[in-house]
């Protein structure tokens, strides 16, 4: 296994995480028990860092995670949950970044998870009727209390993360990023965490499963899966980002690697002051991703993926307009 840094505190991680919210919510129905397998392979392989939301289920995932560590070595593991949504009777009413609602999601995440302390703590969505001053700052008394060792942002400006930074260290910001989402290397995201020294955390690495090559047809989604409704997935938007996987397909036949591990190769290879955390829900896939860590990219190679993907165009923004609308907080 490979190891890097998150934020400036001596925690190691491994350099590939594993997000789990898929196990529960959005792309189709949950299998508990193949998922509680996964987590446990995920370990044997070497992997430590697992990463959940409130917002996955909601509750549901952050409990299936906590059912997971109940069975494990908690001190082998390093837990990163995310907050930031108003919750009534169970449902998402809207964003809320308040000091109230970050101590009261911190205390129910900890009872989900079954845990006395949080590794790392994000601000999942900016809340941009609360100064992030003031949310950091009740994110900075749990570090005061114990309940969280490190602080994160999700989908936050550079100027966010400026203001954060400031009030206290932010160890790492998670964005979306991948061969067919590069929006972090032109908007200022990526170079503000470099110059602060902050680990970047890629989530959706491989495109949403787009850039394995395993989805050619909307019907290839279960009926009740998110992505059905997604800008890139639909049916004439599929089939033209379809040039996009055959390219990764064909760049990964030269390597010799399945085009996952290509896809999280490429990711990996853009610093080792990052961490992408594919997320899966099945076995199979799980170590198919895990065998990018034996995928070596040199500057040739790297060379040619990139230059190969900047000529195809891809089709759709990365979320619905009313999620676009909560980005870059």
């Amino acid at each position: 296994m490979e190891w890097r840094e998150l934020g400036k505190n001596g925690t190691k991680v491994s350099a590939l995480g594993l997000g789990c919210m898929g196990m529960s919510f959005a792309y189709g129905p949950a299998n508990d028990d193949e998922s509680l397998k996964v987590l446990r392979r995920y370990v044997e392989l070497g992997g430590n860092f697992l990463d959940t939301a409130e917002i996955y289920g909601p509750f549901k995932n952050e409990e299936l995670v906590g059912k997971f560590l109940k069975k494990t070595q908690r001190e082998r593991l390093v837990i990163a949950t995310k907050f930031g949504f108003r919750f009534v009777n169970g449902e998402r009413m809207g964003l809320d970044g308040s000091p109230e609602n970050v101590a009261r999601a911190c205390e129910g995440s900890l009872k989900r998870l079954g845990i006395d302390s949080i590794d790392l703590y994000y601000q999942h969505r900016v809340d941009r009727s609360v100064p992030i001053e003031e949310t950091v700052g009740a994110m900075a008394k749990l570090v005061k209390e114990g309940k969280v060792k490190q602080l994160g942002l999700s989908e936050a400006s550079p100027a966010t993360i400026r203001k954060a930074h400031k009030v206290h260290p932010i160890a790492a910001v998670q964005t979306e990023y991948s061969l067919w989402s590069c929006e972090v290397e032109t908007n200022g995201v990526l170079e503000t965490c470099r110059e602060l020294g902050i680990t970047f955390v890629p989530y959706s690495p491989l495109g949403r499963g787009f850039l394995t090559g395993a989805i050619q047809k909307p019907d290839d989604l279960d009926t009740t899966d998110w992505r059905r409704n997604h800008p890139r997935f639909g049916a004439a938007a599929l089939q033209a980002n379809l040039k996009l996987a055959e390219a990764v397909k064909e760049l990964a036949k030269k390597k010799g690697c399945t085009p996952a591990q290509l896809a999280l190769a490429w990711v990996l290879a853009q610093g080792t002051d990052m961490v992408p955390i594919p997320g899966t829900k099945r076995l199979r896939y799980l170590e198919d991703n895990m065998g990018a860590l034996r995928v070596e990219l040199n500057s040739a190679d790297l060379k040619e993926i990139r230059e190969h993907v900047a000529r195809i165009p891809v089709t759709g923004e990365r979320y619905l307009p009313e999620m676009m609308a909560l980005l870059n907080g």
